[in-house]
């Protein structure tokens, strides 16, 4: 019998098939289908590199803010490295100095009546203890949230997002309900004294950062107040200096019952995430403290991470450094547009929480492929897909912006190209599938 060569199995052709055969074999044929089977290697600052070295990317998306300051910040890995010379993850029984002291951090960074904190995991976890709270307080069971809106995909916070993240799942309920998002007549509509709590992202993400009223808060807080019921921020990715400001809500002049954060809080580095609570609130755990646990929530090493985190983007002159980012990127996206009108729409959103509107529900899905072609991560809101997330580092460099301005000018250049190819061939199988 001959001798038949075969290839050497590279890591990266290792990490690929150990990943489609025992996690995700879904995800491993999607991603190969269009040609971006990439698995994170090397990744610093702005940039991800794949495991086999051969393709390298900047990362215009950081995974909806956790990589707000960049890839392996090296102040967080200080923080976090010094903490396990002293620290593990605590146990949540027991009352902890970090703790304490994440906590204390956050109430003085909050508008004044937000004093106390529960910390999770995970964004959805902190959302579902959100409306633990307000249906505690307020002995109520409904949820009002935004159509378009996403809020996680854990037992309660999944429900208050769009259908198809649930319907597969048999977790629809009654109990939740969708209005429009930026429109209080709905609101005040849908608003009756059944309900717990008004759940919204300040710039919903996943809907393509559509930026509400001027006024628009301070409706629903005052609709909220005369139906009694409780109004819920989710800043998980909207929080910590995206929008220019430390919290969203900022620009808004209003002040919730409670702020969700997660994503960014962790610094990239160690998992971690907050429920804010009014301080009127917390009486909601007085009978029981131990009536919600969390095991891994509030670790103590992640909160020494946190900690730094807030630090880092509390400072004025980080605050200011992502503004000015966001007006130089706000002016170069605008010529782009210009540039390639009419297809591209538009840009929406605050400070460096953007999205890139363009005519075509399958643009999104194809920008996505032609940036990965010229080494740019971009992702399509998934709500909206005619809407491309623009979510670029908050630590990067002004001098990058030419870069990645041109990078992106190219892979519109090849989305006019694809498109209309795109749309023949959809327009093909729709036909025979008929």
């Amino acid at each position: 019998m001959p001798f038949r060569k075969t290839k050497p199995t590279t890591g990266k052709q290792q990490a690929l098939a150990q990943f489609r055969q025992h996690v995700s074999s879904s995800k491993a044929a999607f991603f190969k289908k269009y040609g971006m089977d990439f698995i994170m290697g090397e990744r610093q600052g702005p940039h991800l590199h794949d495991l086999d070295g051969h393709k390298k990317l900047y990362n215009l998306h950081c995974n909806g803010g956790v990589f707000n300051l960049g890839h392996r910040n090296r102040e967080i890995i200080n923080t976090l490295q010094e903490s396990l010379n002293h620290l593990d993850i605590g146990n949540h029984h027991l009352m902890s100095q970090p703790r304490a002291a994440l906590a204390k951090q956050l109430a003085a960074l909050m508008p004044h009546g937000l004093e106390y904190t529960v910390f999770g995991v995970s964004g959805g976890e902190a959302i579902d203890l959100a409306i633990k709270v307000a249906r505690g307080f307020t002995q109520r069971k409904k949820i009002l949230s935004a159509r378009g809106g996403y809020h996680g995909h854990t037992g309660l916070s999944i429900q208050a997002g769009d259908a198809h993240y649930r319907q597969p799942f048999q977790l629809s309920s009654a109990d939740f309900m969708q209005v429009p998002f930026n429109n209080p007549a709905a609101l005040a509509a849908a608003l009756d004294d059944k309900v717990a709590a008004v759940l919204l992202e300040t710039i919903p993400a996943t809907l393509g950062m559509p930026v509400p009223e001027q006024n628009y808060y301070r409706q629903v807080k005052e609709l909220c107040r005369q139906h009694g019921a409780l109004l819920i921020l989710d800043e998980v990715q909207t929080g910590l200096g995206r929008t220019g400001k430390l919290w969203a809500f900022e620009h808004f002049n209003v002040v919730p019952d409670m702020v969700v954060l997660g994503k960014g809080l962790s610094g990239g580095i160690y998992p971690v995430s907050a429920t804010v609570l009014n301080k009127k609130l917390e009486a909601v755990f007085h009978a029981d403290p131990f009536i919600h646990i969390s095991t891994f929530g509030g670790a103590e090493l992640g909160c020494r991470v946190a900690q730094k985190v807030l630090s880092i983007a509390s400072q004025p002159e980080f605050l200011q450094h992502v503004n000015q980012l966001a007006e130089k990127f706000m002016g170069e996206l605008q010529g782009l547009q210009q540039k390639h009108s009419p297809l591209f729409k538009g840009v929406h959103g605050l400070g460096l929480m953007l999205a890139l509107e363009f005519t075509s529900a399958l643009a999104g899905p194809v920008l996505t492929k032609t940036a990965y072609a010229n080494d740019l991560l971009l992702i399509y809101a998934n709500n909206d897909t005619a809407r491309v997330q623009f979510l670029p580092p908050l630590t990067m460099q002004e001098g990058d912006i030419p870069y990645v301005i041109g990078q992106l000018d190219k892979a519109i250049r090849q989305l006019k190209r694809l498109l209309p190819l795109v749309k023949a061939k959809q327009a093909i199988a729709s036909f025979f599938n008929t």
